[in-house]
């Protein structure tokens, strides 16, 4: 349960809290959808690629990614942590008024 709250405080953070937090939250989804590269994840969220390679960093950085492979091959997954609590992520996700719908457009984050 503590852990439960530590992922639920961290992921606000990460998603409602601080400035790119959308774009993390739609990276998260993609890759809940299926794994994939900085590349894969750009053309599919059409993002620019230094700002997915960027979020991806903080994702990273933060446990609620894992990565496979190497440079511009790697693979990112969510972390077991994430996966197996992916309802603390949609509630949070659902709270700040976002509903997993396709958007479309650049983000500028």
């Amino acid at each position: 349960m503590q852990q439960n709250a530590s992922l639920k405080r961290l992921l606000y953070w990460l998603i409602a809290g601080t400035r790119g937090g959308e774009s993390r939250g739609r990276i998260i989804e993609s890759l809940k959808e299926m794994p994939k590269n900085a590349n894969m994840l750009s053309e599919a969220l059409e993002m620019e690629y230094k700002n997915v390679r960027h979020h991806l960093d903080v994702l990273l950085k933060n446990g609620l990614l894992a990565a496979v492979g190497e440079g511009y091959g790697v693979t990112y997954f969510l972390s077991s942590e994430l996966e197996n609590n992916y309802q603390v992520f949609e509630e949070i996700w659902e709270k700040i008024g976002k509903t997993g719908k396709k958007r479309s457009g650049r983000m500028k984050y």
